[in-house]
């Protein structure tokens, strides 16, 4: 999620289509059963992931072949766009990182808008869906 300061020293989000996936389109995606490979990559200590995800915390998975459709995420979406820019750098370029991570997935799929299932859960939950809760990234 690249950010810079314009000269008045507001914040701007950039988003790029070609590194990022939003979280609506991911989410539409989850629910039509057209999921794309979920890397979590957040270091130790997250508490919420997306379902079905696989951990990566280190960072260093790479697809295991060139045309493997995949999102990467964290918790704020920064070392994601930083792992699926050098994947695609290396010719993986169906490799995007999940827009805002989960910070913004929570916000932007509120339960009382999207529905119980949100695809987010708390990691050692044995991947129940939180319901009715919104959670604390």
């Amino acid at each position: 999620m690249p950010t810079y300061l314009r000269e008045d020293k507001k914040p701007v989000v950039q988003f790029d289509a070609r590194l990022e996936l939003s979280p609506f389109a991911l989410f539409r995606r989850l629910t039509k059963d057209r999921a794309p490979l979920l890397i979590d990559i957040q270091a130790g200590g997250a508490r919420w992931t997306l379902q079905g995800a696989e951990s990566h915390p280190e960072g260093d998975w790479s697809p295991s072949t060139i045309d493997q459709e995949a999102v990467v995420f964290d918790a704020d979406g920064t070392a994601a766009v930083r792992l699926a820019g050098r994947l695609q750098a290396e010719g993986y370029t169906h490799v995007r990182a999940l827009f805002g991570g989960l910070e913004l997935w929570q916000f932007a799929l509120d339960p009382k808008v999207v529905g119980d299932e949100t695809f987010l859960v708390e990691i050692g939950s044995e991947n129940e869906p939180p319901r009715g809760e919104t959670p604390n990234l």
